[in-house]
């Protein structure tokens, strides 16, 4: 095996942190993965990882041929880099966002960056849940809400509100809730996850405000939820990009704006090290189209 791919995999496993994740990263069985280490540390006359059942760790040799390997990849790839010339990008370009986001928001770059290069290609995986970029190979993915402490490198490019709405046909049988309080006496539409319907909102500045909610219709669609409100069933709380074309057309109307809790981040976050051109160029074609839709919520 070509030494130089040897090293790329050995540091793949260095930083997902073991010989599966590596795999799934790179497209490698686990099997391949390994041998390619073992012959790498044949090769050097080093053992590079601590392995046991439970636990991979570097040694110091390790630690050593990562720092110069890391260095090396990245020398390597500036060389392609120039001798490829701007847009020549190739292969597959792997992305992940969720699902509604990523059809307004997230598909229109892409169909740009397509148009702007002819020789790649693209994965966009759309889900409600969070996919792991590294196990899961993801060079570049979105995350709407506030991120966990993580290796992985991240670019905040905005920020959304979770807004109350309702139909105006709801709102005339109902009426209008002028408080938090008001809203005991509403029906309610909730989307769910992987957890359960919510059973309590936060509201106001400092979310200081707490609202009991036990909705007639919990559904794990943003879709089917938005449906159900807008045929009148009841009041339902979404981030404010799921129902901009609502409020804009006046099929909905926005409740409570002055006890809404402060706004939520969205990231751009991608794996640790180098990343790849075709994975900075797009983050940075995204990040500025992202930027001019959702700089201030």
């Amino acid at each position: 095996m070509d030494r130089l791919d040897a090293l790329a995999l050995f540091v793949a496993v260095a930083e997902s942190g073991g010989f599966i994740a590596a795999a799934r990263k790179t497209g490698r069985s686990p099997a391949a993965v390994s041998r390619a280490v073992a012959a790498l540390e044949d090769s050097l006359g080093q053992r590079l990882f601590n392995r046991t059942t439970r636990a991979l760790s570097l040694t110091e040799a390790g630690e050593k041929a990562l720092e110069r390997g890391r260095r090396l990849l990245a020398d390597y790839g500036d060389m392609a880099d120039a001798l490829q010339g701007v847009g020549a990008l190739r292969g597959v370009l792997t992305l992940t966002a969720p699902v509604m986001f990523g059809r307004l928001h997230i598909m229109p770059i892409v169909r740009d960056f397509l148009r702007q290069h002819p020789g790649l290609d693209v994965n966009l995986l759309l889900f409600d849940r969070v996919l792991s970029l590294v196990d899961e190979g993801v060079d570049v993915g979105l995350r709407i809400g506030r991120l966990p402490d993580s290796s992985l490198i991240a670019l905040r490019v905005g920020s959304v509100r979770r807004v109350l709405v309702a139909s105006p046909d709801y709102l005339a049988k109902a009426g209008v809730p002028q408080s938090p309080a008001d809203l005991a006496d509403h029906a309610f539409v909730s989307t769910i996850g992987v957890s359960p319907a919510p059973s309590h909102w936060n509201l106001g500045p400092e979310e200081e405000l707490t609202v009991r909610v036990r909705p007639r219709l919990a559904v794990n669609s943003v879709d089917a939820a938005l449906e159900a409100v807008l045929s009148g069933l009841g009041v339902v709380r979404l981030f404010s990009y799921q129902v901009a074309e609502g409020l804009a057309q006046g099929r909905l109307v926005r409740l409570l704006p002055e006890f809404e809790p402060p706004a939520v981040p969205i990231h751009l976050l991608r794996p640790p090290g180098r990343a790849p051109r075709k994975a900075a160029l797009f983050v940075e074609a995204a990040s500025a189209a992202l930027r001019a839709k959702f700089a201030s919520a």
